[in-house]
């Protein structure tokens, strides 16, 4: 039984709806945290829809914080509980982007993922795992989960921009290029980089530029 995802959502400037960027959110957070990028992004994707799920399970003292799966550095949970976790997770997600799609009547390739932390986890094994590839992944300071399995469990190969500060104390910059070489290894021909120079574990405008610029080629806007 998968869990319903409460989302945010901010409709397109023009208000007609030809494209969809799900932003999916990291540790602790929830859907607000990157629902506000639609205002800068908005203006130069007019005819696009921003949606933004909370992750599934509230964080125990964290009114306002979500997560996708449980972080066992972090929380003291177990192997097993994150990978039961993630595994729901999973089921969950893609129930809301199936549902999704039909309510707002767009394909998989008018979608673009776009995550940040483990929402980049989530990003990065969810849509290789679906059977139509979406329009592109945004893949910030994350990394890529169980890479030796890529290569047997990839079903759609989408093109993937990922993105890291080389100041990231949180999750490491090298993540970036292992998660390159994962995805160009298990077949995926469109993979992209881009290092945001002093930048910790956030989102750089320089970041969003590159972004911004990936999401409007891969909708074709």
């Amino acid at each position: 039984m998968t869990r319903v995802l409460n989302a945010l959502r901010k409709e397109p400037v023009s208000g007609d709806t030809r494209s969809v960027v799900v932003f999916v959110h990291g540790y602790g957070a929830n859907g607000a945290d990157l629902l506000g990028l639609a205002d800068p992004l908005g203006e130069h994707l007019p005819d696009t829809l921003f949606v933004a799920p909370d992750a599934p399970e509230q964080i125990p003292g964290m009114p306002n914080g979500y997560q996708w799966f449980p972080i066992p550095w972090i929380d003291g949970s177990s192997e097993d509980e994150a990978r039961r976790g993630m595994e729901m997770a999973v089921e969950d997600f893609n129930a809301f982007l199936d549902a999704l799609m039909v309510d707002e009547d767009v394909l998989p390739e008018q979608v673009v993922l776009f995550g940040f932390s483990q929402g980049t986890m989530m990003s990065l094994h969810v849509a290789p795992r679906r059977e139509d590839p979406v329009a592109g992944v945004v893949a910030f300071s994350g990394r890529l989960l169980e890479p030796d399995l890529l290569p047997d469990e990839t079903v759609s190969r989408m093109p993937v921009l990922l993105v890291h500060g080389d100041a990231d104390d949180v999750v490491p910059p090298q993540s970036l290029p292992e998660a390159a070489e994962a995805l160009q290894a298990a077949g995926f021909k469109e993979v992209y980089a881009h290092v945001m120079k002093g930048t910790g574990h956030g989102i750089a405008p320089d970041g969003l530029s590159v972004a911004l610029a990936f999401m409007r080629d891969k909708l074709s806007l």
